[in-house]
């Protein structure tokens, strides 16, 4: 399955593409869109064409973004909604469905918590993906919802055939949030020999 991770923003959009398959997870491309100043609905007509073009080169089966919530700055709520909603039209657009995910939901299931700063999920998403080198923020943001939403449809799979996958997800009692990383981690080390 290819799945597109969107982060949306007015100044920079963050979009990428990854190949999710027996429990592994390949980046099939990513980058950033820079918005260039102007008026607002130049603005986000420029996020539109751009992802049409990334989903008419890259033909992911899906898309995935965050949900934005209400910031302490109403103004940089609103700006962030309105990029968000160029991204989705562009997503629908091309026929593609979107899966919406929290912050904490997208960073829990890259780091294994759902209070990870950018710094740890930039390392997380180079090794998840091998990605050598730095990798901006905005992209790896978007990777990370990408790999999430693989998760997702992942795990609902499981429960679906009747399997158990809360000790992959969460702590249990008793377990601590290392002990949660050791496991996740050791899920996909398991399955990346195995496939």
């Amino acid at each position: 399955m290819r799945i597109l991770g969107l982060d949306p923003g007015l100044n920079r959009t963050g979009w990428g593409v990854i190949d999710a398959a027996s429990g592994r997870f390949v980046r099939v491309d990513s980058g950033m869109i820079r918005v260039p100043e102007g008026e607002l609905s130049a603005r986000l007509g420029h996020i539109v064409r751009e992802l049409s073009k990334v989903i008419e080169r890259t033909k992911p089966d899906l898309a995935s973004a965050e949900r934005v919530f209400v910031n302490v700055n109403p103004q940089s709520t609103l700006r962030l909604g309105q990029a968000r909603g160029a991204a989705l039209v562009a997503a629908d657009l091309a026929g593609l469905p979107v899966e919406e995910f929290t912050p904490s939901e997208i960073k829990e299931a890259v780091c294994a918590t759902g209070r990870a700063d950018k710094p740890m999920v930039q390392r997380m998403i180079g090794m998840l993906l091998g990605i050598e080198g730095d990798i901006q923020a905005d992209e790896a943001d978007a990777l990370a919802c990408a790999v999430c939403c693989a998760n997702s449809i992942r795990m609902r799979a499981f429960e679906k055939a009747g399997s158990t996958t809360r000790t992959y997800a969460t702590p249990r009692r008793g377990r601590s949030a290392a002990g949660a990383r050791s496991a996740w981690t050791a899920l996909f080390t398991k399955e990346g020999k195995t496939s």
